[in-house]
């Protein structure tokens, strides 16, 4: 585990090659980006929305929340950017991110399906991704999976 502390910048789009020990942060299109912060190399991405990640800016530093769990990465590291300083968290067991990615996956379907029975961000969702979140209901329905 090797970035103590990372430094940020603003950007208007995310560069296509990312600089070790920078935060991205791209407003307009509410995603951060930065490089693996064990020195892996492997780009994270964390778009910015109330049911995934949320950026605090004071000022001066810069804060994300919650951790960084990069479970799909060989490396597997777990951390916290708190005032543009790394905090390196404990792994998780296989179970653990399991559950973890499950109930992440439901928080978010059920908030865009609360949006959506309000009109409010149906246009913004793709037809394609209603369209799958029906067919992977469906499955799950018949499967008895459903809850």
């Amino acid at each position: 585990m090797t970035t103590p502390a990372i430094t940020h910048r603003f950007v208007d789009l995310i560069p296509e090659q990312l600089e070790e020990g920078i935060l991205y942060i791209c407003i307009q299109y509410q995603t951060v980006s930065h490089l693996c912060l064990c020195g892996c190399g492997n780009e994270v991405v964390s778009p910015l929305h109330p049911q995934q990640w949320s950026l605090t800016f004071d000022g001066t530093a810069v804060s994300l929340a919650p951790s960084i769990g990069n479970w799909s990465f060989p490396c597997q590291s777990h951390y916290w950017i708190k005032r543009n300083q790394v905090h390196w968290a404990k792994g998780f067991t296989a179970e653990q991110v399991n559950k973890l990615r499950t109930r992440d996956q439901r928080l978010l379907e059920d908030h865009f399906e609360a949006q959506s029975s309000k009109g409010d961000i149906l246009s913004d969702v793709p037809w394609w991704r209603r369209w799958w979140k029906r067919v992977t209901k469906w499955v799950q329905r018949d499967r008895g999976e459903a809850g």
